[in-house]
């Protein structure tokens, strides 16, 4: 029971601190005409992207889908490598003591392990179904 109220109270603190320096950078803070620009780029090449995904897949659902893949496998590498080195963290180094911390860090390391394979082969996966799936 401690625990989960431990983990609420601190969830309510990040998500009251998040909360507060947006109303505070909003309020005090005007974007200037440089990061105004560089904004517009940044929505300018993505909806290009997106554009040359729909173009390559000749429809817009498997266009708008083959991005989303694309920024998944993309995102999933740095998270997954972290989620890794944290299940190594608690294998190798915290379990060395603790045998039961030992056998969570395995099982997180093969879960990571398993979504970054994933994460990896369903864009292929993906491509490969619509190149040849649909006639």
């Amino acid at each position: 029971m401690k625990k989960v109220i431990t983990i609420c109270l601190i969830l309510m603190l990040i998500i009251g601190i998040f909360t507060i320096t947006n109303k505070v950078y909003a309020e005090d803070k005007a974007i200037d005409d440089q990061t105004e620009s560089k904004i517009i780029e940044l929505k300018e090449n993505e909806a290009k992207s997106l554009d040359d995904y729909k173009e390559k897949y000749g429809s817009d659902v498997y266009g708008t889908v083959a991005y989303i893949l694309n920024l998944v496998r993309i995102y999933s590498i740095p998270l997954c490598f972290l989620g890794i080195a944290i299940g190594a963290i608690k294998q190798y180094v915290i379990g060395i003591r603790k045998l039961d911390t030992q056998e969570k860090g395995m099982a997180l390391v093969v879960t990571f392990v398993t979504i970054l394979i994933i994460c990896q082969i369903l864009p292929l996966a993906f491509a490969v179904f619509v190149k040849f799936g649909r006639g």
